[in-house]
């Protein structure tokens, strides 16, 4: 079965409107791989503005959600209210909401759930730290992950899953494309075994961790890695040549 390869491309907490337009007129002017799908992980209070901006062929995110359609959860937001300014996707679980904010593998899987039943597509993040690396205990740690994903998760396909090894996440530090390629095996092992055959050959697995325009097109050559998920170098221009990888 042929994956789409899928970028995404996670803003954090930056950008303002003028850098915002400036990098929305850089990526609407560039000439793009048809082949690749394209999310834009935008923050919060710019997912209207940065939507407005863009042609349709790039999808919008947010960078979180709540488990929940509305209520007293002050600073929360919703996926109703992600769709409702022009939100398609949303990134869950990624390692900075883990463990900045101590987001529990329970809680993100209850996030997922919801937001799918809302209609939103979810990059759902998973990966190890440094220590459990070291310890030999990433396939323990990342199965975990999943499995509080599968508690939740009835139908897989309107998500995709984002491998990032915390280590490697805006340390300049990468994962090896031998390194990524076996822990992205390991995952559609997993899936086989836990879900099923069809899942596993169908779910694209992404690639999170210090990937740049000189890492990428030996990363995306790898038979599991069906695309990206970027940090900082999607606010500059080589974010162009990583979403261009598979070309």
């Amino acid at each position: 079965m042929t994956r789409k390869f899928c970028v995404g491309g996670n803003w954090k907490m930056n950008g303002d409107k003028q850098s915002i337009t400036e990098l929305c007129k850089l990526l609407s002017g560039a000439t793009l791989d048809e082949n690749t799908e394209i999310v834009l992980g935008c923050p919060f209070v710019y997912i209207n503005f940065a939507r407005d901006l863009l042609p349709c062929k790039f999808n919008v995110a947010g960078q979180n959600c709540y488990k929940v359609p509305k209520g007293a959860f002050t600073g929360e937001v919703s996926p109703a209210m992600l769709k409702d300014v022009g939100a398609g996707w949303v990134i869950l679980g990624h390692s900075e909401r883990r463990h900045v904010f101590n987001e529990s593998d329970d809680l993100i899987a209850e996030k997922a759930a919801h937001a799918l039943a809302e209609g939103l597509k979810v990059i759902a993040c998973i990966g190890e730290k440094l220590d459990e690396r070291e310890g030999g205990k990433t396939e323990a740690v990342v199965a975990a992950q999943m499995a509080a994903y599968a508690k939740t998760i009835k139908d897989w396909t309107n998500v995709v899953v984002a491998y990032e090894p915390v280590w490697a996440i805006g340390t300049g530090k990468t994962a090896t494309p031998q390194q990524a390629q076996e822990v992205h095996a390991y995952l559609r092992k997993w899936l086989t075994e836990n879900i099923s055959k069809e899942v596993s050959d169908s779910l694209r697995i992404q690639y999170g961790g210090s990937v740049t325009a000189a890492n990428c097109k030996e990363l995306a050559s790898q038979p599991d890695i069906d695309g990206f998920l970027v940090g900082g170098a999607s606010l500059k221009p080589e974010f162009i040549e990583i979403i261009n990888a598979k070309k």
